[in-house]
């Protein structure tokens, strides 16, 4: 398999994960927002934390594929 391939295989199974994460950053968002005021303070803090490492993770993966096609552009 050429480098070229790795990398692309490599951004491909990126845009995966960051896809999870999006779809969950937005999903625990929506729960946050629909039930802020009956959930207990210690879940709604759980959550909140949650939204605000699963953005931090997606943001450095998003990162990571933006160097990744960089890198595809080197070896073109």
């Amino acid at each position: 398999m050429s480098q070229t391939d790795v990398v692309k295989e490599t951004i491909a199974y990126l845009k995966f994960w960051l896809g999870v994460m999006v779809v969950s950053d937005i999903s625990l968002v929506g729960w946050v927002l629909s039930n802020a005021g009956i959930t207990p303070d210690f879940r709604a803090f759980g959550a909140i934390i949650g939204i605000g490492v699963i953005t931090v993770s997606a943001y450095f993966v998003h990162r990571r594929i933006e160097y990744m096609i960089s890198t595809l552009k080197e070896l073109s």
